[in-house]
């Protein structure tokens, strides 16, 4: 081809050239936390948790260790008993249901919308039951799930909704009445992860909860400190899940270039979408009217059993991408007794076509180009 590849590697996410880009607020956010040697429970958690209390426009915000804690929090806030049954998406990553198996809950996996692969309304309705307590939807790849209605159905049955947001943070929902709401704030509680590679990543492992219940995020803010308010006095059994001050501090630096690093993804994605569009055998991500969407991955489908072959090709040519997810979760050996195996179509269609190609803050044109017109080759 006459496309000549960028002299700069091609990164999945460009973790180093972002920090290049604000490495000296980053270097001195470390430094004063080190000085100080407030390493837990410091001002920048406080601060973090004011800033995205604002930033999101929600009541609480409860910063914790990491995304799958934040999860789990949530859950043990809800006082469920063994046997409650959950409800959530077969497709998406394991943290989403490993603790709703690790408290004794039951995972019910139901099928995804083929077109924004986020949890399906009318699959949910189809496995409600008197022991359901709980709907977690996920906002996946950063395109929102179908809150409203979600909601409307927990409202019906009395269920909880919480809000798994680990890649969709930033994301807005615009509600029928024209109002809108960011992902995480929707329903009773939404969590999130600050995983590195999220669009909101510290420089370890970190996450957070967020809620407008006053009673829910007391409880929560207990849990996460041994089941705490004063030291030493212990009102529920909780666990030791705090955000590390050093990790607060960077989030606070990038807390409000959020933004930007969406608006960022959003061009990338563009981009990707008309240079692809004229491709058959691959369909770029759909975007619903009710949903941003901040492209914490750029998964495309591609058709005719060709993915693997594609991802060989990209391979050789210098260009990474990922399968995210190549095994559903009704399909994984540490849930096959809780499921009768039976199918789920669209998800099981999904993980053999969806591929994820680079998406980060820092994709340039010719980095955009090389990739896109090494597709088009391939499909030739």
């Amino acid at each position: 081809m006459s496309i000549s590849r960028p002299e700069k590697t091609i990164q999945m996410v460009d973790l180093l050239t972002q920090y290049k880009n604000i490495a000296t607020e980053v270097n001195q956010a470390i430094l004063n936390v080190i000085e100080t040697t407030a390493f837990i429970n410091g001002p920048a958690v406080k601060d973090l948790k004011a800033g995205m209390q604002k930033e999101f426009n929600v009541k609480h915000v409860i910063p914790c260790a990491n995304g799958t804690d934040a999860i789990q929090i949530a859950l043990m806030a809800l006082d469920l008993k063994p046997g409650d049954e959950i409800i959530t998406t077969a497709f998406t990553f394991i943290a989403t249901a490993e603790v709703i198996a690790l408290l004794g809950l039951t995972p019910v996996f139901v099928d995804v919308d083929p077109n924004n692969y986020c949890i399906s309304p009318e699959a949910i309705k189809e496995k409600i039951t008197d022991k359901t307590k709980v709907i977690i939807p996920v906002h996946l790849y950063g395109h929102c799930a179908p809150m409203e209605e979600i909601l409307n159905i927990a409202s019906e049955h009395n269920i909880k909704v919480i809000e798994d947001t680990a890649q969709g943070i930033g994301s807005a929902y615009t509600f029928t009445d024209r109002t809108k709401k960011f992902a995480g704030t929707i329903g009773d509680i939404g969590t999130t992860s600050f995983f590195p590679s999220k669009n909101l990543g510290c420089y370890g492992d970190g996450g957070a909860i967020m809620t407008n219940d006053d009673e829910l995020a007391e409880k929560m803010a207990m849990i996460i400190n041994h089941g705490s308010k004063v030291k030493y006095y212990h009102e529920i059994v909780g666990v030791n899940s705090r955000l590390d001050t050093m990790q607060a501090a960077i989030l606070n630096i990038k807390l409000p270039l959020l933004k930007g690093y969406s608006a960022a993804r959003r061009k990338a994605a563009d981009f990707y979408c008309e240079a692809l569009k004229e491709v058959l055998e691959i369909e770029t991500p759909i975007i619903e009217t009710y949903s941003d969407h901040v492209f914490h991955q750029f998964t495309m489908k591609v058709k005719n059993g060709k993915r693997d072959e594609l991802k060989a090709f990209l391979q050789d040519k210098g260009i990474p991408s990922m399968v995210y997810y190549p095994v559903c979760l009704h399909q994984q050996n540490a849930f096959k007794h809780y499921t009768s195996g039976e199918s789920i179509p669209i998800s099981e269609q999904l993980q053999k076509e969806v591929l994820s190609l680079p998406m980060h803050t820092e994709l340039d044109e010719e980095t955009l180009t090389y990739i896109t017109e090494q597709i088009k080759y391939f499909f030739k």
